[in-house]
Formats: structure tokens, sequence, C-alpha cells
């Protein structure tokens, strides 16, 4: 039995059903750990699926006339008048699901690289303008509004300026200072790296969009969540308000962005921890999602 129709059906499920299911629940914003993972696994899953489906469309399951060939002679695509070749059937089967892998690994390849390329010319752009601080373990750039990011990767740096030394409280400096040091400890730039490739082929797919505009969002939920772990609420969030006018420079993180205010309001707001229960299920669902295409493509008990 060919399993290219119930995969068809998973994948288009995966990449336009599930993006709206996880924009309408409100529990990400209690868990945006745990939510990012599963934007994640979301992409993974559609890209076995992909794969998956494309090999089982290539590849003859019982009869020539079911592979890719032969499905184009029955939508009356004109082939010849041969008769579909299996060798050719094979060659698509592993051709398709090679190249799409090899395009995603080398749009993320691309993405890492270009992002690295950027942050080590502003990187040293800020060694030369800027004074490294030992107290602060962060370099202060003359300039006039408050404003704090990081350039994550192998020589990262945190970048602060004098307006905002001068003018955030201690607490609030300490409180932006962790939001960064989050950023670089968790390398978050390399999951933003991998949606960015994810969306560079799939620009048109929901779940592409979505998943890279969330997965920015909840990164800077789980900052805010580290910083908040050894700072008050009001103190971080005060110096988001300070800083929110500050612009950021391609390829940092950065406390402020276009996100801030949705952020100001989780900071601020009543703060309800997630349920264990939650905890459980969302990561069983984490586990089990990447596993649905391979049991739909090799069901248990079938030879």
């Amino acid at each position: 039995m060919n399993a290219a129709p119930a995969l068809i059906v998973y994948t288009a499920a995966v990449g336009f059903v599930a993006p709206r299911l996880m924009l309408r629940w409100s529990w990400p914003h209690r868990a945006p750990a745990l939510a990012a993972a599963v934007w994640h696994i979301l992409v993974v899953s559609f890209t076995i699926g992909a794969t998956l489906t494309a090999y089982n469309l290539a590849m003859p399951a019982e009869y020539l006339h079911a592979d890719l060939v032969g499905l184009l002679h029955a939508c009356g695509v004109d082939m010849g008048t041969a008769e579909p070749d299996p060798g050719m059937a094979e060659r698509l089967a592993v051709g398709v699901p090679a190249a799409m892998g090899t395009a995603l690994g080398t749009s993320f390849a691309f993405h890492v690289a270009r992002a690295r390329r950027v942050r080590t010319q502003h990187r040293e752009a800020v060694d030369l303008v800027g004074r490294r601080s030992a107290r602060l373990a962060a370099t202060v750039l003359p300039y006039g509004t408050p404003a704090a990011y990081c350039l994550p990767g192998r020589d990262p740096r945190i970048v602060i300026s004098d307006a905002a030394v001068r003018e955030l409280t201690p607490e609030q400096l300490a409180a932006v200072l962790k939001h960064e040091q989050a950023h670089i400890v968790g390398r978050h730039h390399l999951f933003l790296a991998a949606m960015e490739a994810f969306h560079s082929l799939f620009r048109w797919l929901p779940l592409a969009r979505h998943a890279r505009e969330q997965t920015a969002l909840l990164l800077e939920m789980v900052a805010d969540d580290r910083a908040l772990h050894s700072h008050s609420h009001e103190a971080l969030a005060t110096a988001m308000y300070e800083m929110a006018a500050a612009r950021v420079p391609k390829g940092a993180l950065a406390a402020t962005g276009q996100t801030v205010l949705i952020r100001l309001q989780r900071v601020l707001g009543p703060r309800e921890a997630a349920p264990p229960a939650l905890w459980g299920s969302v990561a069983a669902l984490v586990v089990a999602v990447p596993l649905l295409p391979l049991l739909i493509a090799c069901p248990p008990g079938l030879g």
C-alpha cells in the first residue's frame, strides 16, 4: 500500500492547520521554551512528512503505475509511448528527498554564515569605538539613547550604551544584562537561523511564516524569564520601556524590539505558571510528533 495520500494529508495538516491552533492557544506564553520547542518540532515533522511524501510518490508501491511517472501518465501528461521506467522511479525516490534535505542544510549554513559575517563586522566596529567594562562584562558605546543588545556566536559581546549605564538603576541594568546573557548562553541565534532557513524555502507556508515570527518572540520571553529569576518584574519592565525606542543592528539580539509591548504586558501581568500536566502532555507531543510521519509511512505490522 502506498502511504502517499495519508502523508499528504498529515503534512498539509502540520503546515496549515497546526500553526492556527498554536496561535489560538494561550499556554505558549506561559511556557515559552516549551512552545519554541513545539514550533521547531512541527518544522521537523513537516520536513520529514514532505520528504516521505516525495519518496512514496516516486517509489512504486505495488505496480509501476503507482509511482510518480505513472501518476503523470494518469493525469494526462504525455511522457511518450514508453512504459514508466522503474529505474527512473527509484532515482526520483532517492533524489527528491535528498535534494530537499540538501536545500534545507545549505539554507541553514547560508543564514548562519551571513549572520556571522554581519556580527563580525559590527563586533570589530564596537571594539574600536566602545570601551570594555569588566564590571558589566559588556562593551559600553557612546550613544545618547538607552540601548542594549548582544552579538552571539564564537566571540560574543554584550553591548550597552553609556546612556543606559547613566539612566538605568543598578537593578534595571543587571536585569538587561541577564537578558542578553540568556541569549548568548542559550545560543538562540542558531534557532533563529534554522527558522530563517525553513522560511526561505517555504515562504508560502503558514507554518514557515508563523514559526519564524513566534520563535523570535518566544526566545525573547525565555530570556525575560531568565532575567526574572534574579530580578524584579518592575526592574525589567522599566528597563524595557526606557530602551523601547533604541535601534538594534542587524544580526543582534536585544531586550527591546517589535515585540516589546507583548512582552511588557506579560512581565507586568499576572503570572500563572504552566501546570505539570501541561508540561507532561506537551513534552509527550514533542517526542511523538516527529515519529508520526514515520509511522504513517511504515505502519507497524505491515511488511
